[in-house]
């Protein structure tokens, strides 16, 4: 089967034939899974209804549960390999590495003609961004999904719904938090020597990124602190906590960031951050004020909350809407959501707005449903994800440069010549390319 037909031309056999509880061959995926390891597991997990072909990880301690798991999925250590060998037998693949090789594994999956799902942020850096972006766009019956998995959500859709319906009256601010990093950041680069584990391929867990030595500072998880393998804390959560005001307001880009931390260091993310997004008015919304909190920094606490009640009241990040007839919360993920003012949300409930906005199974769910209709899901490159994500990482510029950085509201461009080429569009060592 043609590679790019073997994900959207499916000759589906009626299940009568079969008979109950039979899936017919044609109508089910084959797919490869880069990264199978920690956030990995739960994506190979969550597409494990479908064939799964391929598992590639670069350390094989991590990713033993998935290969024990799926004994019939053939092993890689090198995602290149595994598209090589494996191209024309595989419809999708999911991507679930650090964020400094997503661009280069969904790039290579998209011009092989296969669906793609890649954890968030999409990728680490604006150019990569905009790359997958475009490339996407070009392929429009190629299914791509973010795994930013409360935009698949019930609560995101409530959300949606109940702003649209007037519950809190026009936004004005919304304010995010988070208690990451839950990793070091703040930090120099380390100097002293280590083995490199004898199950992890340090060479190719480096990818495109400049050389250096193995350190656990660095893999298998306190990567996301450096700027040269992840996007720190607003990088790892923004893609959630931000998504359903940047979906359900439209926010696009914004008009100007400003930036506060604790001090900067030249390789990694700040202990603590406080950034200030403003949107410019748009379509029939006014302007918008985006608050991102993370490390030690908490929202000041509403007049509708007492001072004998908990806040905020998820620790570990959620969202706060004000508008001018009330406030909301949710949780990071968009979950739970509820109006401050109890006697309007217990109206609320009682009597709430229709269901616009259809609700899906789960975002693994919605992506393969998406790749056997030739369709696009909710979070889709070209659609949703990549301007998210160009929105979220436009914040660790302004971080990064210790300044307000001004911008281009309908192109995202920095008006900042002294913004690093390196920190929008980084140069891969050789053998790796976009």
């Amino acid at each position: 089967m043609n590679n790019v037909a073997a994900g959207m031309a499916f000759t589906i056999v009626p299940r009568h034939v079969l008979g109950r509880g039979f899936r017919a061959p044609s109508d089910t995926l084959n797919v490869a899974c880069i990264g199978v390891g920690g956030m990995g597991r739960n994506d190979v997990r969550g597409v494990s209804g479908e064939n799964l072909v391929a598992l590639c990880d670069v350390d094989g301690k991590r990713a033993e549960d998935a290969f024990t798991s799926y004994p019939g999925a053939t092993r890689y250590t090198d995602f290149r390999v595994m598209l090589d060998k494996e191209g024309s037998r595989v419809d999708a693949v999911t991507i679930s590495t650090p964020d400094h090789t997503h661009a280069v594994a969904a790039l290579a999956a998209l011009r092989q003609g296969k669906h793609v799902y890649c954890q968030k942020p999409l990728a680490r850096t604006l150019g990569e961004v905009r790359a997958m972006k475009a490339e996407a766009a070009r392929r429009p019956r190629q299914a791509t999904q973010m795994g930013n998995q409360g935009h698949a959500g019930e609560g995101t859709r409530q959300i949606r719904e109940w702003v649209e319906a007037g519950a809190i009256g026009p936004v004005r601010e919304v304010h995010f938090w988070t208690d990451r990093p839950i990793w070091p950041q703040a930090i120099e680069r380390p100097s002293e020597a280590h083995n490199v584990p004898p199950t992890l391929d340090w060479d190719l867990w480096l990818g495109p990124a400049p050389t250096r030595p193995y350190n656990p500072a660095y893999a298998p998880f306190r990567w996301r602190g450096w700027w040269d393998f992840g996007t720190g804390a607003l990088g790892d959560i923004a893609c959630h906590a931000m998504d359903a005001a940047y979906w359900v307001l439209d926010l696009g880009y914004p008009t100007r960031i400003e930036a506060e931390s604790t001090p900067l260091f030249p390789e990694t993310a700040p202990a603590a951050s406080r950034i200030v997004y403003h949107f410019a008015a748009r379509g029939s919304r006014g302007p918008v004020t985006c608050v991102w909190r993370d490390g030690s920094f908490r929202p000041p606490r509403p007049s509708e909350v007492d001072d004998a009640t908990p806040w905020p009241p998820w620790n570990d990040g959620g969202q706060l809407w004000i508008g001018d007839d009330g406030k909301l919360v949710a949780d990071m993920y968009g979950r739970s959501p509820r109006l401050l003012d109890a006697k309007r949300d217990a109206d609320l409930r009682a009597s709430p707005p229709a269901e616009k906005y259809p609700r899906v199974e789960s975002v693994y769910a919605e992506w393969i449903a998406a790749c056997k209709a030739g369709t696009q899901p909710g979070s889709s490159f070209a659609g949703h994800a990549g301007p998210l994500t160009e929105m979220v990482l436009l914040g660790n510029l302004a971080v990064r440069a210790g300044r307000a950085i001004e911008l281009d509201p309908e192109t995202g461009v920095v008006k900042d010549a002294a913004i690093p080429v390196q920190w929008t569009m980084p140069t891969y060592r050789e053998g790796w390319r976009l």
